[in-house]
């Protein structure tokens, strides 16, 4: 049997490396981090704690959805945030695609959000603030 001691990165597709890259560090606050030269574009991002988010150019990707719509029981990686208001604040005032759902059934309030290729991200709080 495998022994998984943590999440060590999330790796997701994306079409525009540049749109996404303002994306994730102007909407979602995220620091880049240097990243090795591969064969493809790519961005890496401190998620604290060891982990991390790649974002890979990888424009004719089969894992791309097409569409920015929010379902949140599609495939998506979730975000703990400080405060559930401010990120739903910010996300209305920049125009994100998301649903949110203070009352979740979930044990924390989400926000389930798309960034511009669609990858869908759940971002949650300890408590509604």
């Amino acid at each position: 049997m495998v022994e998984v001691i943590q999440l060590h990165h999330i790796a997701i597709n994306v079409t525009d490396l540049d749109r996404s890259k303002e994306f994730y560090t102007k909407i979602l606050g995220l620091k880049e981090i240097e990243s090795p030269n591969f064969s493809f574009k790519v961005a890496w991002y401190d998620l604290g704690e060891g982990r991390q988010l790649h974002l890979m150019l990888v424009p004719d990707s089969s894992t791309l959805r097409g569409t920015t719509k929010v379902v949140p029981n599609h495939g998506h990686f979730a975000l703990r945030v400080r405060s559930y208001k401010n990120a739903l604040e910010t996300v209305k005032e920049a125009g994100v695609p998301h649903v949110a759902t203070p009352d979740s059934p979930a044990p924390w309030p989400q926000l389930h959000i798309s960034d511009p290729d669609g990858n869908i991200i759940e971002l949650n709080a300890e408590k509604l603030d």
